[in-house]
C-alpha cells in the first residue's frame, strides 16, 4: 500500500484511478505541458494544405520583400545559384549500350551534342534570353525563394527541335481557385487539380498576373486549364499530401525582418548620438523663438563645432544623448546571424562572411555539412527538373526528326543519361589529391569517382589528357609528366657513351 493511500476514498471506481494513472503519465510530456509557461505556445493540427492556403501568399510576398531590400537573403540566394547550380551547371553525360553491352559511343555523342545545341541561349525557353545554364540558376533560385517553380512544356515546330520551356510565376497557379472539376469531381486545391491519389490532374493557370498592374486596368480572373503532363512543378514538400511548396526561407524570415529593423534602429540611435542634439525648455513653453524652423513648423536653432551660444534668460538647454548602439551591438548581430543561418541551412561564415576566430578544423566540419546539403539539392533539382526536361526534349526532337536517331531507340538513350552537378574544392587541395592517390591506389576509388567528386566526366579527362599529348607531339614537345601508374625514375641521355655505358 502507498504510504498516502489511507486518504483516498475506499469507494473510488477503478475507472477514475485509472484516469489519474493516465493523466499522470501525460504529464511526464514536458512538451505537451499546459501551464502559464506554454500559454502562449499554440501549435496547429491543421493539415499541410490548410495551413498553406492561408499563409502562402503572404510568405512568397515576404521572402521576394527580404530577397529584394535583405543584404542576408541576396547572399542566402547567391550561395544557392553558386553551390547548387554553380559556374557551368549540370552536365549531361549518355551512357547506352548496344545490344553486346559495348557502349554506343556514336549515338551517345550524338544526344550529348544535339542537347547541348539545344540548351543554347534563344532555344531551349520561350522568350529566347535565357540559356539552359540560365534555366538552372533560375529554378534554383525560384525554389529557394517562392517555395516552388513552375515550368510549362511547349511543343512547336516553330522552335528548334520543337520544343522550348515557358516559366510560370507561382502566382500564375491561382491559390484562390478551390473546389471540384464538375465534370470528373476531382478535388481542385490552390489551383491543382488532384485525383483520388492525390496525383496532380491538371493545373489552373490565369491568362494575366492577379497583380500586375502595369495598364492600370482591372483585368478578369481567367483561367486556363492545362493538363499535368506539360507541367513541370518542383518543389520539395515537407509533409504528406502538401500541394503547393514553401520558401526555404519561411522560418527565417521573422529573424531577419526583426534583425534588419533592430540594425536600421541601431544606425539611427548612432547617427543620433553623433549629432549631438538636445532640446530648449522654457517655464511657459511658449518663448523660445529659434534661428530656423522644420517642415512642422518647430523652431530650431544651430550650434557650430566646438561653439558655445548664450541662451536667453529662462532657457535651459537639456542635451540627448542616445546610449545604442552598445559594445554589444557585435555579439548580439553573432548570435541572431546564427540562429538564421541553422534555418537557411548554410554556413554561419557563408552567409555573414565573417572568417573572425575560424580555425581550419571549424571551417572544415561547416564546409562538409554545409556541402552535404548542397549536393542534395543537386540531386533534387536533377530528378525533378532536368531529367524531365531532358526526357520530354527527347521525345519532340527524335518525334521531329531532328535527331538522326529512330523514335524507338527512346527509351534507350531516355533511361541511360545522367546529369552530373558541379563539384566542391576542398579546404586543403594538396591533402584531399594526397588522400585521392592513396585510395586509387588501394582499390578504395576509382578514377570516375575521384573526377566526379570534382564536377567531371572521366572520359572527358582522358580524352583531354590524349588530346594535350597529341599536341605535344605535334610541336615536338615532352611533357614534364606522365599520369596513371607508377612514376620510376628517369633515365638521363648521354651523349658520346658506347654500349656498354662507359663515356
Amino acid at each position: 500500500m502507498a504510504l498516502f493511500d489511507f486518504l483516498r476514498p475506499k469507494d473510488e471506481p477503478a475507472t477514475q484511478r485509472e484516469r489519474r494513472g493516465i493523466r499522470k503519465l501525460v504529464r511526464n510530456y514536458a512538451g505537451a505541458n499546459q501551464g502559464r509557461l506554454f500559454a502562449d505556445f499554440i501549435a496547429s493540427s491543421f493539415s499541410a494544405d490548410s495551413e498553406l492556403k492561408t499563409n502562402l501568399p503572404i510568405l512568397r510576398d515576404r521572402s521576394r520583400d527580404l530577397a529584394r531590400n535583405n543584404e542576408y537573403a541576396k547572399r542566402f540566394l547567391n550561395l544557392i545559384k553558386t553551390n547548387v547550380v554553380g559556374e557551368k551547371g549540370f552536365s549531361i553525360q549518355v551512357r547506352a549500350r548496344n545490344n553486346d553491352r559495348t557502349l554506343d559511343a556514336a549515338g551517345n555523342t550524338i544526344i550529348e551534342n544535339a542537347f547541348g545545341a539545344w540548351g543554347r541561349m534563344g532555344n531551349c525557353e520561350v522568350s529566347g534570353r535565357m540559356s539552359w545554364l540560365d534555366c538552372q540558376r533560375f529554378a534554383a533560385e525560384g525554389m529557394a525563394r517562392d517555395g516552388e517553380v513552375f515550368v510549362k512544356k511547349i511543343r512547336n515546330r516553330n522552335f528548334r527541335d520543337g520544343f522550348t520551356l515557358q516559366f510560370l510565376e507561382p502566382d500564375l497557379v491561382d491559390h484562390n481557385k478551390n473546389g471540384r472539376n464538375e465534370s470528373n469531381n476531382n478535388e481542385i486545391r490552390m489551383g491543382v487539380e488532384l485525383d483520388s491519389f492525390h496525383r496532380p490532374v491538371a493545373y489552373y493557370v490565369l491568362t494575366d498576373h492577379p497583380n500586375d498592374d502595369f495598364t492600370g486596368k482591372v483585368k478578369p480572373r481567367k483561367h486556363t486549364r492545362v493538363p499535368a503532363r506539360e507541367i513541370i512543378h518542383v518543389f520539395m514538400p515537407s509533409r504528406t499530401y502538401q500541394t503547393r511548396g514553401e520558401p526555404f526561407m519561411a522560418s527565417a524570415i521573422a529573424s531577419l525582418k526583426h534583425l534588419a529593423a533592430w540594425r536600421e534602429a541601431s544606425v539611427v540611435a548612432a547617427r543620433a548620438s553623433a549629432a549631438k542634439f538636445g532640446i530648449i525648455t522654457t517655464p511657459s513653453g511658449d518663448e523660445f523663438v529659434g534661428d530656423d524652423e522644420t517642415q512642422d513648423g518647430v523652431d530650431i536653432i544651430s550650434f557650430e563645432p566646438a561653439s558655445v551660444a548664450q541662451l536667453p534668460a529662462g532657457h535651459n538647454f537639456e542635451m540627448i544623448d542616445p546610449k545604442h548602439p552598445t559594445s554589444n551591438f557585435s555579439e548580439f548581430e553573432t548570435a541572431m546571424l546564427r540562429g538564421i543561418a541553422s534555418g537557411l541551412n548554410v554556413a554561419y561564415t557563408a552567409l555573414s562572411n565573417d572568417l573572425t576566430g575560424v580555425s581550419y578544423s571549424s571551417i572544415r566540419q561547416g564546409a562538409i555539412e554545409e556541402r552535404d546539403h548542397y549536393k542534395m539539392l543537386q540531386s533534387f533539382l536533377v530528378q525533378h527538373f532536368c531529367e524531365p526536361v531532358f526526357r520530354a526534349w527527347l521525345d519532340s526532337a527524335l518525334d521531329f526528326g531532328n535527331v538522326p536517331i529512330p523514335l524507338n531507340k527512346y527509351d534507350k538513350f531516355a533511361d541511360n543519361a545522367m546529369f552530373r552537378g558541379r563539384g566542391f574544392a576542398w579546404v586543403d587541395p594538396m591533402k584531399e589529391i594526397n588522400a585521392a592517390v592513396t585510395a586509387i591506389n588501394n582499390g578504395l576509388m576509382s578514377m570516375n569517382d575521384v573526377a566526379a567528386n570534382y564536377g567531371r566526366d572521366v572520359e572527358e579527362l582522358f580524352a583531354q589528357i590524349a588530346s594535350d599529348k597529341e599536341m605535344a607531339e605535334r610541336y615536338g614537345l615532352k611533357m614534364a609528366f606522365e599520369p596513371f601508374g607508377m612514376k620510376m625514375p628517369a633515365e638521363p641521355d648521354i651523349d658520346g657513351g658506347d654500349d656498354d655505358g662507359d663515356v
